[in-house]
């Protein structure tokens, strides 16, 4: 193929010249000089070589081959084709990249809003922790709820009905004030129980148990779960001693006695949530190659090995900081488990909206998505950090 093709061009004796070089000008004759595209296109593929005056060529024109006049013509539209085809792409990169840019920014900006406010609202503890955790919890149990009556998980089961939704989504609200009000869950808990079920029961048309557990499940995920962070944060208020912040926090914010366990430990569990989640996802980004799980596909082993490490790195820092708890091996267990929390908390919630279809449970947050995109990290980190100060700490005598 190549002996062809090179005794071709000693044949008929073409002279190689840039495309700058020939005028496409109709009166003036190519004479000897002769055209090499410099540029691959699909569209030249049926022109082949321009040749030069000799009488071969005019040969070779007779057989088909199109006029000295028509090629040029061909090749500077084609090229002027080609240089439009590459504007468009590189106007599509610029505005790609500037979109994700702005995306950036946006994530950026209220994530930084958004965790400000929580620590203020950590902070203050007491009824405004539990009432800004309740609207948060009421949001997402709304999205949650419309979740499960989307078409992509509907498909597969019967939706329990929209009244039933914005009741339970009421009642999670609900569960934190009384839990706060009453110092305990299982009341709120049973009695929501039995008011669902109620509902379901009497409904017009034919019950299904698929209806009962998608609901049962919300009352647990979106309301039950989330009272463990108002056990934690109001209900454990013994002082932590020999906090060094606590020392020097000023009294009319409540002074030292204002830095209980309760706080000392939301503030150790959020901040790790935070840092698992952040290292993971810049380990993914920088060493990611290992899918984690089907659920999420963006989640690789490596940024998750590289976000436990985060995770249990500032769990023991802020331990030694804040003084509690007191020895190294509490504080390594407190940073696995809420790892593992925040894990299993997001995988979760993958799961539901890989099942309903959408990439997001909502559009409240620009850049974040919903409530529950923001806050599945959390769902079950707050239990276990509940469970290990009242049960695992004891036992140990810290």
């Amino acid at each position: 193929m190549a002996t062809t093709f090179y005794s071709e061009i000693h044949r008929f004796k073409l002279i190689p010249l840039s495309l700058s070089s020939v005028c496409a000008c109709p009166c003036r004759p190519l004479s000897s000089k002769t055209l090499i595209f410099t540029r691959p296109s699909s569209k030249l593929n049926h022109i082949g070589l321009v040749f030069d005056g000799s009488k071969e060529a005019h040969r070779f024109g007779k057989k088909g081959f199109l006029t000295h006049r028509r090629i040029i013509t061909a090749v500077a539209r084609a090229e002027l084709d080609s240089l439009g085809e590459g504007n468009a792409k590189e106007e599509d990169l610029v505005s790609k990249s500037r979109q994700i840019g702005s995306d950036v920014k946006k994530r950026i900006v209220f994530g930084l809003g958004i965790g400000l406010t929580v620590g203020g609202v950590v902070l203050a503890g007491g009824w405004v922790f539990t009432v800004a955790f309740a609207a948060a919890v009421f949001i997402g149990a709304r999205e949650y709820f419309e979740l499960v009556r989307s078409r992509g998980i509907t498909a597969g089961m019967t939706a329990p009905p929209r009244y039933v939704s914005r009741v339970c989504s009421v009642i999670c609200a609900l569960m934190p004030m009384l839990t706060m009000y009453f110092g305990q869950i299982d009341v709120s808990v049973t009695s929501a129980a039995f008011i669902v079920v109620t509902a379901l029961l009497l409904q017009r048309g034919n019950p299904r148990f698929a209806q009962l557990s998608s609901t049962i499940f919300g009352l647990f995920y979106c309301g039950y779960l989330p009272c463990f962070w108002v056990k934690l944060r109001c209900g454990l208020a013994a002082p932590a001693l020999n906090t060094r912040i606590g020392a020097v926090w000023p009294l009319l914010l409540g002074g030292q006695a204002h830095w209980t366990v309760g706080l000392v430990a939301t503030l150790i569990s959020f901040s790790s949530i935070i840092a698992a989640d952040t290292f993971a996802f810049l380990g993914g980004r920088a060493y990611g190659r290992t899918p984690l799980t089907r659920i999420s596909p963006k989640k690789t082993w490596e940024g998750t090995i590289v976000g436990f490490g985060g995770c249990i790195a500032i769990s023991v820092l802020l331990s030694k900081i804040f003084n509690w708890p007191t020895s190294l091996l509490s504080g390594i267990a407190f940073g696995v488990l809420n790892f593992f929390g925040s894990v299993f908390g997001d995988l979760t919630e993958s799961m539901i909206k890989r099942d309903a279809g959408v990439k997001d449970s909502g559009s409240l947050i620009p850049g974040h998505g919903g409530i529950l995109d923001r806050v599945d990290s959390y769902m079950f980190t707050g239990a276990l950090a509940y469970s290990f100060i009242k049960t695992f700490l004891p036992l140990f005598g810290v």
